[in-house]
C-alpha cells in the first residue's frame, strides 16, 4: 500500500471516527437576580440591525469554535493529510486568497488538490451547513 493510499485511509477513518460525537450541552448559568426591580417607567429602545449583526457575530464565533473543536481538530489541528493548521497563515493565505465563496464550497462539499483531500463537511456528515461555515469562518480568522 503507498504513502499516499495510508494517509487517505487514516483520514477517512479519522474523520468517521469523528461523525456523530456530540458532546453534551452545558447547563446554562443561573441569571443574576437583581434586588430591586426596575422601575416601570424604563424602557428599552428596540434591537437595531447594526446591534443585532454584532450580537450575531459571537454567536457564529462560538459555533465555528466549538465544531472546530468537535471536528475539524482531528485533521487541522495535526495538519494531516494536508489540511492546514489553525493559525498557520502562510498555508491559509493562499486559500484565502480563493475568496470565502471557494472555502465554503471545498469545506462543504469537499474537495482534493495537489496538497491533500478535504472530505465533505470535514466527515460530519451531521454538520449543518451553517456549522461547517462557522467554522472555515473560525479558521479563516485565526489564518489572517
Amino acid at each position: 500500500m503507498t504513502l499516499a493510499r495510508t494517509l487517505i485511509a487514516t483520514v477517512a477513518l479519522a474523520a468517521l471516527a469523528a461523525c456523530g460525537r456530540q458532546e453534551p450541552p452545558a447547563a446554562p448559568a443561573a441569571a443574576p437576580q437583581a434586588s430591586t426591580p426596575a422601575p416601570a417607567a424604563a424602557t428599552t429602545a428596540p434591537a437595531t440591525p447594526a446591534a443585532t449583526e454584532v450580537a450575531a457575530a459571537p454567536a457564529a464565533n462560538d459555533t465555528g469554535k466549538a465544531t472546530y473543536g468537535k471536528v475539524c481538530v482531528m485533521c487541522h489541528g495535526a495538519g494531516i493529510g494536508g489540511a492546514p493548521k489553525i493559525g498557520d497563515k502562510a498555508a491559509w493565505g493562499p486559500r484565502i486568497a480563493q475568496g470565502q465563496d471557494t472555502l465554503y464550497k471545498h469545506a462543504l462539499e469537499g474537495f482534493t488538490g495537489s496538497q491533500g483531500m478535504m472530505p465533505a463537511k470535514g466527515g460530519g456528515a451531521n454538520l449543518s451547513d451553517d456549522d461547517v461555515k462557522a467554522a472555515v469562518d473560525h479558521m479563516v480568522a485565526a489564518g489572517k
